[in-house]
């Protein structure tokens, strides 16, 4: 597969000892940075050669929104973030890329084996700066992890390349910094190397523990997000009662409401005054409701004796309730898989909203964007959407958002 790696421009220069116990020529090593942040987070994310992207590079800020045309890669953008974080999480590469000739590259053309494939990666900052993540991935003729390189600090702390085709692994080898300057064995071909680094380093050398804290970092940047898709004909009809976290689709959002509204009163309040500014009329509260065939259902209370089911609410409303809700609850009522192993202090969220504005109007985005701004301050959540164009409402929502246009 060296000649795929080649075609790619992925992983240069090879894999030696040498390249692994030394920095790289002209990446100095990192200085101490006071405005490092605690907790890990996605900074960039880079789409080198991944469906109709080559050679894209997105800065990711606390709030950023991906803007440009229909067809311009906004959504194929967000889906690489979560292909990362999937495998992060542990997954196989089939469970996260199920079409994965879709990823390939427009007009790729195959080496002479018929190979082709498509390299994604990123970039988390935090406690141990700035590390960088870059995978190379086989599509054609089989699915398999081709090429993998973990960085840090100037030095490369893992490179895995595949060696033997015939064989269901790469070869890997990562920093070590002790006796022996590098450490080599084999890791599987369906698996994200970074990830299983913890399985595999004992931790013994200053080196191996250096890798040891970039691996977490960018494991634990990587595992914080929440994928969010609001789909109203979901969340319009009764729900039974369920584990009281939230979906990325929110159809179960009238049973998530009747756990937050008694667990937590403050945010609550918060919702409701934000639910004000984003559905037409009279809102007191925002209630959840047990029905007499065992199902629960949402609904407005207007304030004047008066209940509106979600049923009757727009789309807009209901898109603008369950991605306010996602903003002000957080990962404890989300469903999503955080890093046990790591204090909650130390985690952050990012929220993926494919389509943030769909259905909405100017004041129900900008109203989104603004609750999104306060909450983004406090450093727990951070948001990447992707809205139509960088339109006025979100432009003129609030000063910190940043909006990384596509054109198309």
């Amino acid at each position: 597969m060296e000649r795929f790696a080649r075609r790619t421009d992925a992983y240069r220069p090879p894999m030696t000892a040498s390249s692994l116990s030394t920095p790289q020529p002209g990446t100095p090593e990192c200085p101490e940075r006071p405005d490092l942040p605690v907790r890990p987070c996605v900074v960039e994310l880079r789409l080198s050669a991944f469906a109709g992207h080559r050679g894209a590079v997105l800065p990711l800020g606390p709030l950023t929104f991906l803007a440009g045309r229909s067809g311009s890669g906004k959504s194929t953008a967000l889906r690489a973030y979560e292909a990362l974080a999937l495998l992060a999480g542990g997954a196989a590469l089939g469970e996260v890329f199920p079409e994965p000739l879709a990823c390939v590259p427009e007009r790729a053309r195959p080496d002479a084996q018929r190979r082709r494939g498509f390299r994604i990666g990123c970039t988390a900052d935090g406690p141990e700066g700035p590390v960088r993540l870059d995978i190379a991935v086989q599509a054609d003729p089989e699915l398999r992890v081709v090429g993998e390189r973990l960085t840090g600090g100037g030095r490369i702390l893992l490179e895995t390349a595949l060696r033997d085709p015939g064989r269901p692994v790469v070869q890997a080898a990562w920093h070590t910094a002790g006796s022996s300057p590098v450490t080599r064995g084999p890791l599987p071909d369906d698996r994200l190397g970074t990830a299983l680094l913890p399985l595999r380093v004992a931790g013994r050398t200053a080196g191996q523990r250096r890798v040891l804290a970039a691996a977490e970092q960018m494991v634990v940047a990587l595992r914080s997000v929440f994928p969010c898709d609001p789909r109203p004909a979901e969340m319009r009809a009764p729900v039974p009662p369920g584990t009281g976290r939230l979906l990325r689709g929110c159809g179960n959002l009238a049973e998530v409401l009747w756990r937050t509204r008694t667990e937590c009163g403050r945010r609550h309040a918060q919702l409701v005054a934000a639910v004000r500014g984003g559905c037409t009329g009279p809102v007191a509260d925002v209630l959840a409701e047990p029905l007499g065939d065992g199902t629960v259902r949402a609904l407005l209370d207007r304030g004047d004796g008066t209940r509106t089911p979600l049923a009757l609410l727009g789309d807009g409303e209901l898109r603008f309730l369950a991605l306010a809700l996602v903003l002000l609850t957080g990962p404890g009522v989300l469903e999503v898989d955080p890093a046990g192993e790591v204090p909650a202090a130390l985690q952050g969220l990012t929220v993926l909203a494919d389509g943030f504005d769909r259905a909405m109007d100017a004041r129900q985005t900008g109203g989104l964007v603004r609750l999104a701004a306060r909450t983004a301050e406090h450093g727990h959540i951070r948001l990447a959407g992707v809205v139509s164009e960088a339109s006025s409402a979100v432009e003129a929502g609030v000063g910190g958002a940043a909006v990384v246009n596509l054109g198309g």
